[in-house]
């Protein structure tokens, strides 16, 4: 089932996601539903945050990054294969030198800006069946895990713009609280006109 995505300006955005048992109801249909909302949408991560969820709880298709001008043979081999389940995860260490990449959000739609991340993470978290992970993450994967992990704790990647960055997009930023928007994906709006 396709869900709505949750816009700017959402309080659900900016909570801190508790964490949640393999008892969580219904956890295998609803993490069914965030691949299929996050697919029709063209996303490559969704978290739960974003369809409205405070929980700790994101998933990750990296196959649309495995084309990417510039990807070495193996990077877009391991891109291709990257679709996994993160429940509960705790990112251990971030490390590398920091790069720029051009990020979008499917909350935030119609802004893209450079955001600066380290290259390699170390994160803990349990998989779809409960199963505790510890997976050292790179390059273009270890960035998408990086901005869904930041939803999760109530982040969103413009608030890691400049002031100057901020300010030139402010406008579209209130259009997207105000639902002034068009995405060809379902969306929520927090203060949207005439609600």
């Amino acid at each position: 089932m396709i869900l709505s995505v949750v816009g700017y300006g959402d309080p659900v955005l900016r909570k801190v996601g508790e964490e949640i048992s393999k008892d969580y109801p219904d956890l295998k249909g609803l993490i069914d539903n965030m691949f299929e909302t996050m697919y029709s949408a063209n996303g490559v991560g969704l978290a739960a945050p974003q369809i409205g969820l405070p929980i700790r709880l994101f998933v990750v298709d990296c196959a649309p990054f495995s084309d990417i001008e510039g990807n070495t043979e193996e990077e877009s081999k391991v891109l291709s294969q990257f679709k996994k389940v993160f429940i509960n995860a705790k990112i251990l260490d971030e490390e590398g030198e920091e790069w720029g990449f051009n990020e979008g959000c499917l909350s935030i739609p119609d802004i893209h800006e450079t955001v600066y991340r380290k290259e390699r993470i170390t994160i803990e978290y349990y998989d779809e069946n409960f199963n505790k992970c510890v997976d050292v993450i790179d390059g273009l994967a270890a960035r998408v895990i990086q901005h869904e992990y930041d939803h999760i704790e109530g982040i969103l990647f413009t608030d890691k713009l400049s002031s100057l960055k901020k300010k030139l997009i402010s406008k579209k930023l209130n259009n997207i609280m105000e639902g002034k928007v068009f995405t060809d994906y379902k969306m929520k709006f927090s203060t949207k006109k005439g609600r």
